[in-house]
């Protein structure tokens, strides 16, 4: 299915829905400076069974760029509206990065209209001097100086050498983003900590990390797994800090066995 773009929450946002339109939802959240095509290795294994829907983050893509500053209640209401001109009530969420930190709050304010959350190489607090610099030095040179240090955080070493084209692709989907929208975002991550409200997400949820991450490292994720009751904590081996893209295998297994289950534990309560 092409691409369209949806009236929500004020701005258009680009979108994509893949799959049998009687499945449940399955909701792929992008991270920062990237857009929805970094979910193209799980749209196609799981819109086999699932109605896969996409979307580039404000100031991403093909969504609207408005000037800074964002706040996570304004993605988290993008997010919602989206949803409602979708007309989907549901939704198993999946958050890679920026995309996981939209989606805790998500979880807070919205628990009813969660099936599961899924947060992948994200945190709870970020280190705000890290990123108070990366904003200011793209204010003063744009997006440019941007790209080749998160090529180098986003996929270890063995993966890049073996894998330049996929490479120049990555490349190619940072130099997309808006300088709106990168700012806007990288002050959402600045600004965000969450450590003490992780105790009141209730939603079955899985965290998944690359052992390599050194952007949201595993302990970050370890973090949020103490906070957040029940949740399931998986780390892929030979990943940094995108394992969709760098282990699409390991990564769809993990979350096909969490959301199969969940379907299991379903069922079960009906008989």
């Amino acid at each position: 299915m092409k691409a369209e773009q949806v009236r929500a929450n004020g701005i258009l946002m680009q979108c994509r829905v893949e799959g049998p339109p009687s499945a449940q939802a399955l909701l792929l959240c992008n991270g920062l400076a990237t857009d929805m095509a970094m979910w193209d290795r799980q749209v196609s294994e799981f819109s086999k069974n699932y109605r896969v829907i996409t979307f580039d983050t404000r100031g991403h893509g093909e969504t609207s760029a408005t000037p800074p500053p964002y706040t996570l209640s304004m993605l988290v209401e993008d997010t919602r509206s989206l949803l409602d001109a979708l007309g989907i009530e549901q939704v198993h969420y999946v958050g890679m990065s920026l995309g996981g930190m939209v989606g805790q709050a998500f979880a807070i304010r919205y628990p009813q209209r969660l099936l599961s959350l899924s947060l992948c190489d994200t945190a709870a607090k970020t280190n705000r001097e890290v990123w108070e610099a990366r904003i200011k030095q793209v204010e003063v040179a744009g997006i440019a100086p941007m790209i080749e240090p998160s090529i180098v955080r986003w996929f270890t070493k063995p993966f890049r050498d073996a894998n330049p084209a996929l490479m120049d692709n990555i490349r190619e989907m940072i130099k997309r983003v808006s300088h709106a929208g990168y700012l806007g975002g990288a002050g959402v991550v600045m600004e965000m900590n969450h450590v003490d409200k992780l105790d009141k997400i209730s939603t079955p949820t899985l965290i998944i990390v690359g052992r390599q991450d050194s952007s949201t490292p595993v302990a970050a994720s370890e973090e949020m797994h103490q906070h957040i009751a029940g949740a399931q904590l998986h780390i892929i081996e030979a990943a940094a800090h995108l394992p969709n893209i760098e282990q699409p295998e390991e990564f769809n297994r993990l979350l096909k066995q969490f959301l199969s289950r969940l379907d299991e534990v379903a069922l079960e309560s009906k008989q």
